[in-house]
């Protein structure tokens, strides 16, 4: 069985977060300039088997995509040429950046600590990755 790797994508940084092999735990992994993920991943890949990728789905309250999917499909079809043989789900991400945020605050984190934007990505990438291996446990 191999990790299940999650990606919250974002135009300037994306979190990723990865689970165990047997796909028990999702944990932080790193955050990455967008530019830098797919090296990141390459690299990554090479030393890890990973199964699945899952991207993080903005929507809107109405459940209508949000303005940043077309640069995310963008993405998608850029890790789909790269690494063809593995499958690409997708999590809904509505409000993970505030419960990232709110974890921070309960893990007593000081409040210049919270505005680091890249662990708020990180935090938030782990936070799909739990809700995808919720919905599927």
């Amino acid at each position: 069985m191999g990790r299940l790797l999650a990606l919250d994508f974002g135009q300037k940084r994306t979190g990723i977060a990865v689970t165990d092999e047997l796909q028990i735990i999702a944990s932080g992994l790193t955050t990455e300039p967008t530019e830098k993920v797919v090296d990141f991943l390459k690299d990554y890949l090479a030393q890890e088997n990973v199964e699945r990728f899952i991207i993080g789905e903005p929507k809107q309250m109405d459940n209508s995509p949000s303005q940043s999917e077309v640069y995310i499909q963008e993405f998608i079809l850029s890790l789909k040429s790269v690494f063809p043989n593995i499958p690409i789900e997708r999590q809904d991400e509505r409000f993970t950046s505030k419960l990232a945020v709110k974890s921070m605050v309960a893990g007593g984190l000081k409040k210049k600590q919270r505005k680091n934007k890249a662990l708020v990505d990180q935090i938030s990438a782990t936070i799909i990755l739990q809700d995808y291996l919720n919905k599927i446990k």
